[in-house]
């Protein structure tokens, strides 16, 4: 059976005619902005695109670095980081952080006008001196020069942001507009390996804006209640590669 196209698992697509609430994560919904085409065939045909290569080095940078943020998370403490960049906060402490922080689980609401339940998995949450909770996304790449989220591929990584403000907020919690980026930078610049790669860690603030949040769940549920495919979006890659391939045969 083809990893793209699995009938079988039902349970994991949308049907309009259904009552119980559909799950929906942080990533469909990038995907859904990216190109509602891919979404509909996503979780309305069972047909996904081709899933992308592991990121084992980011993930183990992930791991490590929760580790060293819970080290401080039990004491209470600020991180040097934080000290560091003036930030006057300290990890927050709370009974489902690991739930929020598991992939397929993570923050929870259940958006009553679409019956979505809307999930997306933190990397960490700080809180500030005002009670504020603080949304903490960590990255990890290795290029020359300063890290910025300054490029237009990376609206991906401030929606990303948005929606976990506005899932925590939704839980009844108060929650500082201004998130951060951790982003480590692999360093090059050694004369040799010798095993050990190091990190340039910079703090990137971002000052988030949910508003539209809202509009987007309420599109992507019109979206899937259609009987027909919507358009793709004029720049999809994928769109045009299978219209190319659709062609060429």
């Amino acid at each position: 059976m083809s990893q793209y196209y699995n009938p079988k698992r039902t349970k994991f697509l949308y049907d309009p005619a259904s009552v119980a609430p559909f799950k929906i994560s942080r990533s469909k919904i990038d995907l859904f902005l990216e190109c509602p085409l891919c979404f509909y065939l996503d979780r309305r045909r069972g047909v996904g695109r081709p899933p992308g290569f592991p990121f084992s080095l980011n993930s183990a940078v992930d791991k490590l670095l929760k580790k060293e943020f819970d080290l401080y998370r039990a004491r209470q403490k600020p991180h040097p980081l934080m000290k560091h960049y003036g930030v006057a906060a300290h990890p927050f402490a709370h009974k489902d952080l690991d739930k929020w922080r598991e992939n397929f689980v993570g923050v929870q609401y259940r958006h009553a006008p679409t019956n979505f339940i809307v999930t997306g998995a933190v990397d960490d949450v700080w809180v500030n001196d005002n009670k504020e909770l603080i949304v903490v996304d960590y990255k990890a790449t290795s290029k020359d020069g300063e890290v910025n989220i300054d490029a237009d591929w990376q609206i991906g990584y401030k929606r990303q942001m948005e929606v976990y403000q506005w899932l925590l907020r939704n839980n009844g919690h108060d929650v500082s507009s201004t998130g951060y980026f951790v982003y480590c930078n692999g360093n090059t610049d050694k004369k040799s390996f010798d095993a050990k790669l190091e990190f340039d860690i910079k703090l990137i603030p971002y000052t988030g804006n949910d508003d539209w949040v809202e509009r987007t769940l309420m599109n992507a549920h019109a979206c899937l209640r259609a009987d027909m495919a919507p358009a793709s979006a004029l720049d999809c890659d994928y769109c045009q590669y299978r219209n190319a391939v659709a062609k060429a045969l």
